[in-house]
């Protein structure tokens, strides 16, 4: 029946001293218990002040199933158990209903075979009133209470849903603390809980892995400590501490750092944020070093493939040096003595002359061949940006720094670097190299960190370096420095022997690259290159035989006279070419139309028309196929089209 059901109010005042007195046992005896102690107590009290067989309290642990925490029969504790309470007085209690039976109850719950007659039973309930379990009496006769022991009930059952309360939110910390701990300890992303003063509290695994730490050796090890001893490792550290005793995030910041077993170089992104109370700092970091080592590696090979990217595709060796002469002969014996050498080597010799393939020679038979040759033309470059190429800036050290730059100097590190017109100087980047030589170390444009290289350097100019000391245009001190071995190379005009030995080299290399195959240099035209005095030395020569050999059209290369003595170029029989007429005024390049007659044109104008004219005249008028004009001038047939168009070329001027 229903809570006060057949609960009469004339028990005697034994039954509520009884109960008094085993509610008071109760509290002296679980004053200091807790959970499993707590739940015996408040069972066996709980049977003692109500005089029955049974007393349980049970958990929840299903919609009708439940585990008992304290189970208190015929005077003793029961082993605890799980039950299904279907069909069972309990079932209606863990519904949320406060239940008394003062009998009957194997006739109205058939199922339920307790022995027991009569039943008493309360839900026991969270804060938020979910039922947890239950609190319940049994006996196998009548129970009838008074109504001082209902109350004493409920305050067993309030004193029993409190304790479960407690059990369950102990158990949800305990479950939430490990789930954190996992989460803590076996997360991928490195996490410290550190003082201050960068002092450990706590690490996690992977934080250990990183920074090759034991996990003895956490508590108390000071982070700092770990970070080398470098102006830019220490001013990160330092900018970052700030940040965090001020108060604020520290977001993303990389940090050097060495690792505490072996001493490795690692790159840690950081993250830091104090504690609300200001106390600690909850740090985190990843392990970005393959990332970093990576770019810095991809940024080394992007700067020196700037540099070299046109070098690597040639060969630079002896074999490019052409020559018998006996000058050339005993400077190519003087690279030979040098080369192995760390020696600084100065190369003079007029524009043309070949400096820069001598230098290339050099450092082809030195030890250091197979690493970086890096080259400056200091007369290329405003005065003021030559200090940033030799040596490399910082961002932000001048307008338009906006990206760290690594300098030639530090790209050709345990290579060679060649100065090229090192006349061309300014005076102030001239102690800078003169630092360099002496020190072998320099400073970036807007750094304070002195950078080490080992460099060999060979310088060039072809300027008389010893006058402009005298002009005071050249530090004398600089000039001792790079004069150590002198190699002087002499003109072309000196070796005219040489010049048939260059003339056929330069078309044996240059002819395939203009589709063109010649077999050989008439000897009116290799005389005349001997004679002629090649005020540009053998640059002049190999420009001049490479015009010749994209106009020729014969596989023997003719050179006329007008072409040194003019500088036109002009190749083929003499009869073939039309004289230059002077330039006329022009108003517009529209093509001509066919079969009228050419304009004034222009020297170079001239030879291509006469040109195109020739090789249309030896291909019969064919444009197109194998053996067609446009195939033997390397250009396609609409190209040859267009300037036969240009030039009025028809076929009206062929000639019988």
């Amino acid at each position: 029946m229903a809570r006060g059901g057949g609960a009469g109010d004339n028990i005697g005042v034994t039954s509520d001293a009884i109960a008094l007195s085993a509610l008071t046992a109760f509290v002296e005896g679980t004053a200091r218990a807790a959970g499993k102690d707590c739940f015996a107590a408040l069972t066996r009290n709980l049977a003692q002040m109500l005089q029955v067989r049974d007393a349980i309290v049970t958990e929840l642990v299903g919609p009708r199933r439940v585990r008992t925490l304290a189970y208190w029969s015929a005077g003793r504790l029961i082993g605890n158990e799980e039950r299904d309470v279907t069909g069972t007085p309990c079932e209606a209690v863990l519904a949320g209903d406060f239940r008394h039976h003062l009998t009957g109850v194997a006739q109205q719950y058939p199922k339920c075979e307790t022995g027991a007659d009569s039943y008493l039973g309360m839900p026991l309930k969270s804060e938020e009133g979910c039922v947890l379990g239950h609190l319940c009496a049994r006996d196998a006769a009548p129970m009838p209470l008074s109504r001082g022991q209902l109350l004493l009930f409920e305050a067993f059952g309030a004193s029993a849903a409190t304790e479960l309360r407690r059990l369950h939110t102990e158990r949800n910390a305990r479950a939430t603390e490990e789930h954190l701990r996992d989460l803590f300890e076996e997360a991928p992303i490195a996490y410290v809980l550190e003082n201050l003063d960068s002092t450990f509290i706590r690490a996690n695994r992977t934080a250990m892995r990183i920074l090759g730490l034991r996990p003895e050796e956490v508590k108390g090890f000071k982070g700092a400590s770990l970070v080398p001893d470098t102006p830019d490792a220490q001013r990160r550290v330092r900018e970052a501490l700030v940040s965090i005793g001020a108060g604020t995030d520290t977001s993303g910041v990389l940090l050097e750092l060495r690792r505490k077993d072996d001493g490795k170089v690692i790159f840690i992104q950081w993250w830091s944020r104090p504690d609300p109370g200001g106390q600690y700092t909850r740090t985190m970091f990843l392990d970005v070093t393959d990332r970093i080592l990576m770019e810095r590696e991809q940024a080394r090979l992007q700067a020196e493939n700037l540099y070299l990217q046109e070098e690597i595709k040639s060969v630079h060796n002896f074999e490019e040096i052409i020559g018998a002469h006996a000058g050339l002969l005993r400077v190519l014996e003087n690279v030979q003595r040098v080369a192995p050498t760390d020696t600084s080597v100065l190369i003079c010799g007029e524009t043309g002359t070949g400096k820069e393939l001598i230098a290339r020679a050099i450092h082809s038979a030195s030890r250091r061949a197979g690493k970086p040759f890096i080259k400056l033309n200091c007369a290329a470059l405003p005065g003021g940006l030559v200090e940033s190429e030799l040596f490399g800036h910082e961002r932000g050290a001048f307008s338009g720094a906006i990206q760290k730059r690594i300098g030639r100097f530090e790209l050709a590190n345990n290579g060679t670097i060649f100065l090229d017109e090192i006349g061309e100087m300014p005076l102030d980047v001239q102690t800078k190299l003169l630092r360099v030589l002496q020190e072998y170390e320099f400073e970036r444009v807007g750094s304070s960190h002195t950078t080490k290289v080992d460099v060999r350097v060979i310088a060039a100019t072809n300027r008389d370096l010893a006058q402009a000391v005298c002009d005071g245009r050249f530090r004398q001190d600089l000039y001792y420095r790079l004069n150590v071995f002198p190699v002087t190379l002499p003109p072309l005009r000196e070796r005219p022997e040489d010049i048939p030995l260059l003339a056929r080299f330069f078309a044996q290399k240059y002819g395939p690259r203009v589709g063109r195959r010649v077999e050989s240099i008439d000897a009116a035209t290799m005389k005349r290159l001997v004679e002629y005095p090649w005020p540009g030395n053998i640059r002049e020569l190999e420009n001049l035989i490479e015009r010749a050999l994209i106009l020729t059209s014969s596989r023997v290369l003719h050179v006329g006279p007008e072409t040194l003595g003019l500088g036109a170029p002009l190749v083929g029989p003499p009869s073939t070419v039309p004289a230059p007429q002077p330039r006329a005024p022009r108003t517009s390049a529209a093509p001509l139309p066919a079969g009228s007659a050419p304009p004034e044109l222009t020297s170079l104008a001239a030879v291509q028309r006469a040109h195109i004219l020739q090789v249309l005249q030896a291909a019969g008028w064919v444009i197109e196929g194998e053996r067609g004009a446009a195939a033997r001038l390397g250009m396609k047939p609409a190209t040859l089209r267009f300037r036969m168009r240009k030039f009025g070329i028809t076929r009206s001027e062929e000639r019988s």
